[in-house]
């Protein structure tokens, strides 16, 4: 049995179901937000909170990982976020917390398992395989991520339509408590600990490879960035702008998912085959050129295609930053490396939705569109120029 074969029933199943569950969120999320605040400025908050909740659930992911093992971690972050998000189906206006306010909580509590759950997956990976068939086993774990992405938001969209905005979440709480289910019957218990015998220090980490984490983290903070506001853009966008029906975004975001998935193994094969930057470089030119093009778009088909554009260039890239991070970690301190290169990417997953709301309120949708496309040229320049390959080529292809 492959390395690949062995991560079906621990990894990709609960990440399909993961992804598939998240997926459903995004065309629903942005409109029950509007249900409680008035401004671009606070709906950007709303979609912004989980990702601040990854950020402060990174670093002592990392110490939990260590402490607990990469199994157990991987469990306790599927039922955190199992929990939050069940709650947010009886989200209810009180006397002491307004609505928008218990939203925003539910929210950092998933982005808390959310990074539970991604430090001690990445760890498992990156332990789980060999330098030379990393970029293919971690790509399929980027295109089993886009494969829960393609039909998720369809299915959103529709549960929204016709079951009530709040329908989704409740999908989303039994899925991911069934993934939670599967991980403790296919991981077991841990044999070892992540970095045992080391004490552990995050600050030490930083400052050993600080050089690192600074320009690799850099080019990964503009992809995050990127990659969470056309999440943001293309649902407002495709309302508020273009006039369409929360079915017809669904269907948007669900068709340039199925383009996104489609290149998940030619990703793999690239990066084993040809290097990380053959892949890290053009998936992030590509999709700036795909949200420039959105300003331009007023009606269903324009706008399919320039979303559909965006999906082609980040398939290229799937697994690229997992990839990356794993090559870079050392194995005496996975753990703490892994914490700091996710808090980083973390950090422009939660920037970005801020960004769009604030230059929103501003200047409008098509500005703020302009700036995540710019960030996208300046993570392709940084990963082109400033960080060195880190394919091994010294094992067997």
């Amino acid at each position: 049995m492959n390395t690949r074969t062995r991560l079906i029933l621990p990894v990709y199943i609960p990440t399909f179901i993961m992804s598939f569950s998240q997926a459903m969120l995004i065309p629903t999320l942005p409109v029950f937000a509007q249900e409680f605040v008035s401004s671009y400025g606070w709906i950007g908050l709303i979609l912004a909170a989980e990702g601040i909740g990854r950020i402060l659930g990174d670093l002592p992911a990392g110490y939990l990982v260590r402490k607990t093992g990469r199994n157990r971690s991987m469990v306790i972050g599927i039922a955190v976020v199992a929990t939050s998000v069940a709650a947010l189906y009886f989200v209810t206006p009180t006397s002491m917390i307004s609505a928008g306010v218990q939203v925003i909580l539910l929210r950092l509590l998933a982005g808390v398992g959310n990074a539970t759950w991604n430090v001690s997956r990445h760890a498992y990976l990156a332990e789980m395989t060999e330098p030379h068939e990393r970029g293919r086993a971690i790509s399929i774990f980027g295109g089993v991520n886009r494969i829960g992405g393609f039909a998720g938001p369809a299915l959103g969209g529709f549960s929204a339509a016709y079951f009530g905005l709040r329908s989704p979440f409740l999908i989303y709480a039994v899925l991911a408590a069934a993934a939670c289910l599967l991980a403790v019957f296919a991981l077991g218990t841990d044999r070892t600990r992540t970095s045992a015998g080391h004490p552990f220090s995050i600050s030490d980490t930083a400052r050993k490879y600080w050089r690192t984490l600074a320009t690799a983290g850099a080019g990964q903070l503009c992809a995050q960035a990127v990659r969470a506001g056309r999440n943001v853009i293309i649902p407002l966008y495709g309302s508020d702008v273009a006039g369409l029906g929360i079915e017809d975004i669904g269907l948007i975001l669900s068709v340039a998912s199925f383009v996104d998935m489609s290149m998940f193994y030619p990703a793999g094969l690239i990066m084993d085959r040809y290097g990380r930057k053959f892949a890290m470089v053009p998936c992030f030119g590509i999709q700036a050129v795909g949200m420039a093009l959105i300003p331009s778009t007023t009606e269903f088909w324009p706008l399919l295609g320039a979303t559909c554009l965006i999906g082609f260039g980040n398939g290229i890239g799937s697994g690229t930053m997992m990839t990356l991070g794993a090559d870079l970690a050392p194995k005496d301190a996975m753990g703490e490396f892994l914490g700091l290169w996710r808090l980083i990417g973390d950090g422009g997953h939660m920037g970005s939705p801020l960004i769009v709301g604030a230059l929103s309120d501003m200047a409008g949708l098509s500005p703020a569109t302009y700036v995540i496309a710019l960030l996208g040229l300046a993570s392709s320049a940084i990963f082109a120029a400033l960080v060195p390959e880190t394919l091994d080529r010294s094992g067997p292809n």
